[in-house]
């Protein structure tokens, strides 16, 4: 095998996405960014209405994308949505699991109901997602990337609230970690990114309930989305086919103190 001299390429020009959570925040700029670059992009979530926006946004650059309906909680869509694309883009090679939840209360005070919905977003629909996408590409031995969106709140929780989000994002580390090495002999590569406080809808409604909070962070800023595109690119480029079971910090020093 020889390689370029530099080994870096963000062309990803027939590959197909599929990113979750794509109607706002990061799911949006990461689906530009991937249609961008050549991949053709199926861009899931609930709100319907707003998919069809990005995707005639995307199709105006000249790129391709498939807006597809998703309610991640939904067994039956979750088993069904892979096909879906593989029927109108071809076999899904990278897949962003991007969805999430936040709880944004203190443990003793969520309702079973609100647990059980938290667990299931932000952990059971992107180890399904996960296998469904990574079946396909065993079936036709073909390589495949997925990135799954972790966060720092893995790592680094204060105790003000969302206990059960830091331990969802800890599970998603660890089944990046876990799957990356099951499915390494079949050339599937699994990693992640673990954000920090970047601007999105979740981030929106968090100011709203507890101010600003970027005056205690380093750098005293909340971070645009497209801060993350340098690390998307790398983990779904070819330059990356080394990289597995890794998940990487952005948080622009916000989670070390």
């Amino acid at each position: 095998m020889t390689f370029p001299l530099p080994n870096v390429s963000t062309d990803l020009t027939g590959q197909v996405a599929l990113v979750t959570g794509a109607s706002s925040g990061l799911g949006l700029r990461f689906a530009k960014v991937l249609a961008k670059c050549g991949a053709k992009v199926a861009i899931a979530a609930r709100r319907v209405e707003r998919l069809e926006a990005l995707a005639a946004e995307i199709r105006a650059e000249g790129g391709v994308a498939f807006p597809v309906a998703l309610d991640v909680t939904n067994t039956e869509q979750l088993k069904t949505v892979v096909p879906k694309v593989e029927a109108e883009l071809g076999l899904v090679t990278i897949l962003v699991n991007n969805a999430g939840i936040p709880d944004a209360q203190r443990a003793v005070k969520m309702s079973v109901e609100l647990i059980d919905q938290v667990l299931d977003i932000n952990v059971r629909a992107p180890f399904i997602l996960s296998c469904e996408v990574a079946r396909r590409l065993i079936e036709e031995k073909s390589p495949g990337r997925i990135v799954n969106i972790a966060s720092v709140a893995a790592y680094d929780y204060a105790g003000g609230g969302a206990a059960l989000y830091s331990v969802t994002k800890a599970a998603v580390v660890r089944a990046t970690e876990a799957l990356a090495v099951e499915w390494a002999r079949n050339n599937i590569n699994v990693t992640g990114i673990a954000p920090g406080a970047f601007q999105s809808e979740m981030m929106d409604g968090m100011l709203e309930r507890v101010g600003d909070i970027s005056k205690g962070m380093p750098r005293q800023r909340i971070c645009d989305p497209a801060m993350l595109d340098s690390t998307l690119l790398f983990l779904v480029s070819p330059a990356s086919v080394a990289v597995t079971g890794t998940v990487i910090k952005v948080d622009d020093g916000q989670g070390r103190r």
